[in-house]
């Protein structure tokens, strides 16, 4: 089995419906600009709040994880 190296970049998604979409948008925006990506994964989850204390925004960060080119 030949060795691979990966690098994990750290992205935050947010959402004005749910901390699901809010992580996928994360995901959606490194696919679109990274290639071979191999795992995502959630670390934290908060919430945006107006003055109110509103929920404004669901945010995910999320660590992208994506195989090096040789």
């Amino acid at each position: 089995m030949a060795e691979s190296v990966y690098k994990i970049v750290e992205l935050i998604g947010s959402s004005t419906e749910s901390w699901e979409k809010a992580a996928a948008a994360a995901v959606g925006k490194a696919r679109s600009s990274l290639r071979d990506l191999r795992i995502a994964e959630v670390t934290k989850l908060d919430m945006h709040l107006d003055d109110d204390g509103n929920i404004v925004a669901y945010r995910a960060k999320v660590n992208v994880s994506f195989k090096m080119e040789d």
